[in-house]
């Protein structure tokens, strides 16, 4: 393959983005060539990382300046604040005058139109991404090889590399996942369709996510690559693992992020009407802390059953929970601004033998269907989950045949590296262009 493929990730690696490590491994194994740019440092949440395929990574990722300086208000910048950008700047402005030019009145007319009022300055945060994508396009100017971009979320992380492609003359692409296609406030003012037609192609992973994007912009080049079953999770279970000790109590596990659209509040009120019945049962909830984490912990407190939050946990350590588990559930809801795809735990969890429980909002029924490799719900409804819960926990033939499904959905139509293979056949393309 004559040339690579260059990665623009917002931070990496993320605890909560390991799909995306999995991707770039497998992508590397298919036979394309990538470099690693990272936009700014990971947040103090979103480390601690200990999966196994971070280390088989060739790529190394190369971290651009840290942007803390420029999220001031615009006339409070100093020279202090842009001192580490402004060689790039000048680099990039001797060698690429029209790129730079062209990619400064794409921003500034979006800083403009997106202003606060009629008589109000340009957005700042579009002249900081412009910043950003001028120090992108010198690094990338100081690597001719590369000869496609790819970013990943299509709010920040794609303004920055569309700027940077306007630049350095490069075709770029991105992958769409949720909240960063569903919210108006991350693409405001049509920025969004700007993107979905400025880009060579589109990647989004669910077909409800590709419907949608078609919606907002009917000419662009929409591909449906589901993430697939991730590499750690596809080699610890072809390893021979001993199977953890169960009790026979009914195990409820929710696996995510602390934030609104998982529906754990939800999950909760199920696991109270668990206890109001009689039902035997265990509940944790794995995962990071997030914004809505201070709510969910309150509102645990309130219903006075007992839920644990024992926070994120290694891929070996999620396995086990998942093989103890009598039910993963995944009672996601759609917000107004914010939804899930097809949740990765539910992947993982059908693969590890768990049957599942969740929600029928956005992409999730692309994946499971009721009463055939798992069982679905209303969102919102802790009546009805309890209900499904009670009913994998009381009838083992269900169970059996619904996690004998599950497991054959992920064979058949999941498996993470003929889903790579997908995407490294549209960088192939890209590159060969």
């Amino acid at each position: 393959m004559n040339g690579s493929v260059a990665y623009i990730l917002m931070g990496f690696p993320r605890v909560s983005e390991t799909f995306i490590a999995s991707e770039i491994h497998r992508v590397e194994q298919a036979g394309v060539p990538l470099k690693l740019f990272v936009i700014k440092p990971v947040e103090a949440r979103e480390q601690g990382h200990d999966h196994p395929v971070l280390d088989a990574i060739v790529a190394q990722p190369e971290y651009l300046p840290d942007p803390v300086g420029l999220t001031k208000p615009m006339h409070r910048w100093r020279w202090a604040d842009i001192r580490e950008f402004a060689p790039a700047l000048k680099r990039c402005a001797r060698r690429r005058p029209h790129g730079v030019a062209r990619a400064a009145r794409t921003a500034f007319a979006q800083a403009f139109r997106d202003r606060r009022a009629p008589l109000a300055g340009p957005r700042k945060i579009y002249v900081k991404e412009l910043i950003q994508a001028i120090t992108l396009a010198d690094r990338l100017l100081q690597e001719p090889d590369v000869r496609h971009l790819h970013a990943h979320f299509a709010h920040g992380t794609t303004t920055i590399t569309w700027l940077a492609a306007c630049i350095s003359g490069l075709p770029f692409s991105f992958t769409g996942h949720a909240r960063d296609i569903y919210a108006p406030e991350l693409n405001p003012k049509g920025w969004l369709r700007r993107k979905l037609n400025a880009a060579r192609f589109v990647v989004t992973c669910t077909e409800a996510n590709v419907e949608h994007l078609r919606r907002i912009a009917p000419r662009a080049n929409v591909h449906l690559v589901y993430h697939g079953l991730s590499a750690d999770f596809t080699r610890m279970l072809a390893e021979e693992r001993p199977h953890p000790a169960t009790n026979g109590h009914l195990r409820v596990l929710g696996v995510g992020r602390l934030v609104a659209k998982k529906g754990f509040d939800t999950l909760v009120d199920a696991c109270a009407l668990l206890d109001a019945r009689g039902v035997p049962f265990e509940a944790l909830i794995v995962g990071q802390d997030d914004k809505d984490g201070k709510a969910l912990r309150a509102h645990i407190e309130r219903s006075g059953v007992p839920v644990a939050l024992p926070g994120p946990v290694g891929p070996a350590e999620l396995l086990d929970e998942y093989r103890r588990a009598g039910a993963l559930c995944m009672p996601s809801r759609l917000l107004p601004n914010d939804r899930d795809g097809i949740p990765n735990v539910l992947v993982e969890a059908m693969a590890a033998g768990a049957p599942v429980v969740a929600s029928n909002v956005s992409g999730i029924p692309e994946l499971v269907e009721d009463e055939v490799n798992g069982l679905l719900v209303a969102p919102d409804d802790p009546q009805a989950l309890a209900d499904a819960l009670v009913r994998v926990y009381e009838d083992r033939a269900l169970a059996e045949r619904l996690t004998a499904n599950g497991r054959a959905t992920v064979r058949e139509r999941f498996d993470g590296e003929r889903l790579a293979e997908d995407l490294a056949a549209l960088f192939r393309e890209a590159v060969a262009r």
